[in-house]
């Protein structure tokens, strides 16, 4: 029997990894969950799978979800309860699912507590990449990526060398936004954007799918999960989402992993690695689907991409920046506050003011963060 957490248990990938362990209830104990606000379906999560530790986003919103919890249950809040859920608790493994960089601080708890590490929260690395690799290497702790993605490339390449790879690729649908020109995008809307056109997720993640930003990160976190340079990685567009992503090695051999689009996939394979087990997803018939169509990455009409690259490259604080002033452009674009090519304009003029610090500690990351957000908010 596997214990696990969940951090962000009513997000997209939280609920979907619920929804595994509901598939396996032999094979996996839930023994902390952490939410937000959606104080509802977490009530609802914890008289369903009993974990020992619930967690939500505020001091209130732990007062309101009290009286629903089952009677005995540990609860806490804020960043501190998140701490509190990933390091102290008997969990074999901590899916860190919480969106944004809240994660990063309970996801290295995580790591210091010797906990295995089930990674759907893409700005930990992003942002500190360096601190949390490095910690992970120390303690001898597996990153298992989440990310179909990162699932991807990590089960392509299983029992390989790492120094006969030539380079990887990660595919990208393209967002609900793909077969739009950049004229056609100043007219979009909050509820256009929200249409991803083959992934259930989350507000924020399908909208850096339509910015190709979510890619941005991808390919940063690649960097660090893999230790590949940039110039190893590249994106390809695939609208249909079929291949993951794969691998070329120097002898030109292509190794891919296939599949329907189903975030429950990769999610069990983290879970269950290195065994496998039946998943809930349909399974891919090629004969079905036909055709696959590939095109080139047009950074001009994704220069969030481009962005993304460029800070990468430059490492220390620029990662940090991208993503920062991203969470804020992205939020007000939600509220309705600025039109949606407004998001990538944010992004570039913050970095354009940014100095970047090498090599940064954490207090520093989380200074240039703070100072980032202020800087998006007020632009």
């Amino acid at each position: 029997m596997k214990r696990i957490t969940v951090l962000g248990s009513t997000g997209s990938i939280g609920t979907q990894t619920l929804d595994v362990v509901s598939m396996h209830p032999d094979q996996f104990a839930v023994e902390a969950l952490a939410g937000g606000s959606n104080i509802k379906l977490l009530a609802e999560q914890a008289h369903l799978y009993q974990p020992k530790k619930v967690s939500v986003g505020t001091r209130q919103l732990a007062e309101e979800i009290r009286p629903l919890l089952p009677p005995g249950m540990e609860l806490h809040w804020g960043n501190e309860g998140l701490v509190e859920l990933a390091a102290n608790t008997e969990a074999d493994m901590v899916v860190t699912a919480v969106m944004g960089s809240v994660g990063l601080h309970s996801t290295l708890a995580a790591i210091e507590a010797g906990k295995q590490i089930g990674l759907a929260n893409k700005e930990t690395l992003v942002t500190a990449g360096h601190l949390v690799t490095e910690r992970a290497r120390a303690k001898g702790v597996p990153l298992l990526p989440i990310d179909s993605e990162h699932s991807a490339i990590f089960q392509c390449l299983n029992g390989e060398r790492m120094k006969d790879v030539a380079h990887i690729t990660l595919t990208a649908s393209g967002g609900s936004f793909r077969d739009l020109t950049r004229e056609q995008l100043r007219e979009v809307t909050v509820e256009d954007a929200l249409k991803h056109p083959n992934w259930s997720m989350g507000a924020k993640i399908t909208i850096d799918s339509a910015t190709m930003v979510n890619k941005g990160l991808e390919v940063i976190e690649a960097h660090w999960l893999f230790g590949l340079d940039y110039e190893q990685i590249h994106v390809l567009l695939h609208p249909e989402s079929i291949i993951h992503s794969y691998v070329e090695f120097q002898d030109t051999s292509i190794v891919a992993q296939l599949g329907n689009p189903d975030m429950r996939v990769p999610i069990q394979y983290a879970l269950t690695y290195p065994e496998r087990m039946k998943s809930p997803a349909k399974p891919l018939s090629l004969a079905e689907v036909g055709k696959l169509h590939f095109k080139e990455m047009d950074f001009y009409r994704f220069p969030c991409l481009r962005l993304a690259f460029e800070c990468g490259k430059m490492g220390g604080t620029a990662p940090t920046a991208f993503n920062a002033a991203n969470e804020i452009a992205v939020a007000r674009f939600l509220r309705g506050e600025i039109p949606f090519l407004q998001i990538e304009a944010i992004i570039e003029r913050v970095l354009e003011r940014h100095v970047n610090v090498a090599n940064p500690d954490l207090s520093t990351i989380e200074a240039c963060d703070t100072e980032t957000r202020s800087i998006a908010g007020g632009l």
